[in-house]
Formats: structure tokens, sequence, C-alpha cells
């Protein structure tokens, strides 16, 4: 691969079209940490429910630019993940669903 200059071109570019998703996955993994840290959380939750806000940060800021929303509104909602965490999003998700399943 080192061999290969296009290789890392191609890469160096997935990567600079990529970041912003990945900057809100990290910002959520990291407000989750510390959030969990301030808590008193144990470790058992730092390790399963960060990586988790930081999977949902990612998929909210690709929601959001699908939606019609920029970059920034993606990681302002990433990092509001962090901040609740996963019960709180999967619970407010959960009420979204059943509201629109009701007007079915």
């Amino acid at each position: 691969m080192p061999d290969r200059p296009e290789t890392w071109a191609w890469l160096s570019a997935w990567l600079q079209v990529h970041f912003p998703a990945f900057y809100a996955g990290a910002l959520a993994l990291f407000v989750a940490f510390w959030r969990i840290i301030y808590s008193g959380g144990r470790l058992r939750q730092l390790l399963i429910e960060c990586p988790l806000c930081g999977l949902l940060g990612v998929g909210v800021h690709y929601g959001v630019t699908f939606l019609g929303g920029g970059p920034e509104a993606g990681s302002f909602f990433a990092c509001i993940i962090g901040l609740l965490g996963i019960e709180s999003s999967r619970a407010a998700a959960q009420r979204i669903l059943d509201k629109q399943v009701e007007k079915v």
C-alpha cells in the first residue's frame, strides 16, 4: 500500500468527505464518557454506553444531513445524544414512533 499513492489519495479524500460524521460520533462518545464519569457510573456502563452513543451520533449526523440540516446541526444533535444517553434517546425515539403509528 505505501507504494501506491493513489490509494492514499483515495483514503484522504474519503476521510475528508466523512470527517464531520466521525467528529459527531467522537463528540457524542466523549460527552457520554464525561457524563458517566461525572454521575459515578460503573466501568461496564462506560464500556457499553459510550461506543453506543458514538455510533448513534454518527447515525444522527447522517440523518440530520439527509433531512436538510448542515453538518453543524448533526454535531449538535450527536452531542445531545451523548448528554442524554442511550436509554433517554431510545425512549424519545419510541414515543415518536408510537405517535407515528397511531396516525396511520
